[in-house]
């Protein structure tokens, strides 16, 4: 089961946070650092909130069995929001001398500040005893029908930044040689100190001038857009939902930034709502769909929900996972397209 985040997970987190084989920034093994991550999230779930802000939307999986916390994913309700969101777009330049015969091809990184973005999707986090079980996908797709539920929440597009080529202890080839030169500082702190808000660093020390990627070294060129090898499944995952290349990269760690109209994502626009027809004592003989209460008090699950003509029939303890009744609406969506 998928809900939003409790200040009493917060012990859940730092053990999975510290079960993951690379270090994740966005989920920091520091307790004050994570503690500010739930304590946004928490005022984030503000019912007075009507339009996309800078909130921070926390979810974690939970072990309906055991209530053993999982995993976790988040939601961006705009970026650039307070302060801006920058990223480097990657341009192809031309320069051509005729009477030489020269014509040269580049890459370069331009520096892009967004002061009024997208939302984001990010923070995705799952223990390896979790994997191999269809969570990711939960995890993932249950971000969509919370967006689905809350359109008033998010912007009309919505971007993804995948996380780029980091060894296992942290070292990425980009950011030794890019962003070390500038902020002194390892990937992993420049990165939580940006992913807490403090983004002043950044203006005050980005160098201002474009970068030509020729002048890099080979393993940092090859670094640029590519994802992580843990991060191969998200993007495959995000390429079904609709998500294309935005043409921009992280100014960290150099991984991709995917993107998407909010409204054309695949779960987005699949999803239904129905009310509850009738409660099963055992499982209905039917496949398993995303299903999701669409509740501000959010729950997401993966179960069968075979439809009739007075709305879907749920399996009781699904209902009560939930926390849904007779009569009451709840969301599916396929859990994969067509092509899929």
């Amino acid at each position: 089961m998928v809900r939003p985040v409790r200040e009493d997970d917060l012990g859940a987190l730092l053990t999975l946070a510290g079960s993951l084989e690379a270090p994740l920034t966005t989920l920091p093994s520091h307790a004050g650092n994570l503690e500010a991550r739930v304590e946004t999230s928490l005022r984030s779930f503000d019912p007075r909130i009507r339009t996309p802000g800078p909130e921070y939307y926390m979810f974690v999986l939970e072990d309906a069995a055991g209530g053993r916390v999982l995993g976790t994913c988040a939601l961006m309700g705009r970026v650039g929001g307070f302060d801006p969101s920058y990223t480097y777009e990657v341009r192809r330049e031309r320069s051509r001398h005729e009477p030489l015969g020269i014509r040269t091809d580049h890459e370069v990184l331009h520096l892009r500040r967004e002061h009024k973005g997208p939302s984001e999707i990010g923070g995705l986090a799952l223990h390896p005893d979790g994997r191999a079980r269809g969570l990711g996908r939960l995890l993932s797709l249950s971000r969509f029908l919370f967006v689905h539920a809350h359109p008033q929440r998010f912007a009309d597009r919505v971007i993804a930044e995948l996380r780029g080529r980091v060894d296992a202890q942290g070292r990425s080839p980009f950011w030794e040689a890019v962003g070390r030169h500038f902020f002194q500082r390892d990937l992993a702190e420049a990165d939580l100190l940006s992913g807490l808000g403090d983004k002043q660093f950044i203006e005050d020390l980005m160098p201002r001038h474009p970068i030509y990627t020729c002048l890099l070294p080979e393993e940092a060129r090859q670094a640029i857009g590519r994802v992580h090898r843990e991060t191969e499944p998200a993007r495959a995952l995000l390429d079904g939902e609709g998500f294309t290349e935005l043409g921009e990269v992280d100014i960290f760690d150099a991984g991709p930034v995917l993107t998407a109209a909010t409204a054309e994502i695949r779960t987005i626009r699949a999803a239904r709502r129905a009310p509850v027809a009738r409660l099963l004592p055992d499982p209905p003989q039917a496949p398993p769909v995303l299903l999701a209460n669409g509740a501000l008090d959010f729950r997401a699950c993966i179960a069968p929900a075979p439809e009739g003509g007075d709305g879907v029939d749920l399996w009781a303890r699904t209902a009560r996972l939930l926390g849904v009744a007779e009569g009451d609406e709840v969301t599916t969506a396929p859990l994969r397209g067509e092509r899929e």
